[in-house]
């Protein structure tokens, strides 16, 4: 019995200085704030600004690379610690469609290389970040372009929209299966004759797409596009970067979203929002 309650007592102290040790772990309200909407990678042609949200951090680098994948970094840098667990590095020239990644040492440790979570351009499968010059994906007359007026919401007939599914059929008339640009093209029938892709969706009476997911998938491995990879799209890797298997070239980050954009063009001219 003496033997038990040796045993309960060592039990005891042990929850008690574990339950004092969770209430004494750090809340998320003392990390420090950042109140800056810069945070990311910031191009111009003279200087890229790149700044990186990391309060933990006792150091992070900067890589930068020719490709999205393979080959050595042509630069490493020592990224300078900022204000509010903020840490930036400016480089003075026109890094226009290189390519990076950040490291950082936490707790002592180096973690993996990875883009940002404000990445806009990667190169394929997402794994390195690219530097965007976002103006010059911009279709002829881009800024022009105006959505159809709309005079009440109840008015709206909404489509939910797979973007691979929508052509990739054998008899879908489309020529570019499975991508944004097969959303894009006009005038497309089945073997009968009858309407397919957007015209199909314009003719049933649809005012608004909502669009299944489409920004960078996690489960898709981009470097084989003749692969069956259906996916719902759930699994986001970089959620501001469009899935590069919609796109004719994932290894360039500039061509998916150039071409997400032209798909969107065409679908406001015809009514689509």
């Amino acid at each position: 019995m003496k033997h038990l309650n040796f045993i309960f007592l060592i039990v005891a102290t042990f929850m008690l200085i574990s339950f004092k040790k969770a209430r004494q772990a750090p809340s998320y309200d003392d990390y420090p704030v950042y109140a800056g909407h810069d945070l990311g990678v910031n191009y111009a042609p003279l200087k890229t600004v790149f700044k990186v949200w990391a309060p933990k951090a006792s150091e992070v680098k900067l890589r930068l690379y020719m490709k999205g994948e393979g080959g050595n970094a042509i630069s490493v840098t020592a990224m300078t610690r900022g204000t509010n667990g903020v840490w930036v590095s400016e480089i003075k020239k026109d890094l226009k469609n290189d390519y990076y990644t950040f490291q950082v040492k936490q707790d002592g440790k180096w973690q993996l290389e990875r883009p940002d979570i404000y990445a806009r351009a990667v190169g394929v499968n997402g794994a390195r970040g690219m530097i965007v010059d976002l103006a010059a994906t911009d279709p002829v007359n881009w800024i022009n372009d105006k959505k159809p007026v709309l005079k009440n919401p109840t008015d709206i007939v909404l489509y939910e929209l797979h973007i691979r599914d929508i052509s990739i059929s054998p008899n879908s008339g489309i020529k570019h299966k499975g991508k944004f640009l097969g959303l894009a093209e006009m005038g497309t029938k089945s073997p009968d004759g009858e309407p397919t892709g957007l015209d199909h969706i314009k003719q049933l009476g649809v005012t608004h797409v909502h669009l299944l997911p489409s920004f960078d998938f996690n489960s898709v491995d981009e470097t084989k596009p003749l692969a069956n990879q259906y996916n719902w799209g759930y699994d986001p890797l970089n959620y501001n970067v469009p899935e590069g298997s919609y796109s004719t070239d994932p290894y360039d980050g500039n061509v998916r979203i150039k071409e997400f954009k032209k798909w969107c063009r065409p679908c406001i001219k015809t009514g689509c929002a």
